[in-house]
């Protein structure tokens, strides 16, 4: 029976106590909801990017893991850039390769067929 009073009182406490920190117990409402946190550097829109941009890329902590959004955008353009990049670099490529071939001088046999 001793118990059985000590339970009832324990349950008596722990609803008491929840239902303070919901009704939030005083003169203010209940907690308002925190804004939550966004990128607070995000990669620069001005300027290509570089290796220091990459490095110094921090995401804000989510309920579980990273906010999707910002990963998802800083994700994207890394894509887009890496993606010019390399355009750009078969360009190059192409050009050098075009330029370091040898060109038949006009007295060589088979230089007419260059006119």
């Amino acid at each position: 029976m001793l118990m059985f009073l000590f339970l009832v009182l324990a349950l008596a406490v722990v609803v008491g106590a929840v239902t303070l920190a919901v009704v939030g117990g005083g003169e203010s409402a209940p907690l308002q909801d925190a804004a939550p946190e966004r990128l607070q550097d995000p990669l620069p829109a001005d300027r290509p990017l570089h290796g220091f941009d990459v490095e110094n890329l921090r995401f804000p902590l989510a309920t579980r893991g990273y906010r999707m959004a910002d990963v998802d955008d800083a994700l994207s353009r890394l894509a887009a850039e890496l993606g010019e990049r390399d355009a750009r670099i078969a360009d190059l490529q192409t050009a050098l390769a075009g330029a370091r071939a040898p060109h038949p001088r006009p007295d060589e046999p088979g230089a007419e067929d260059l006119r």
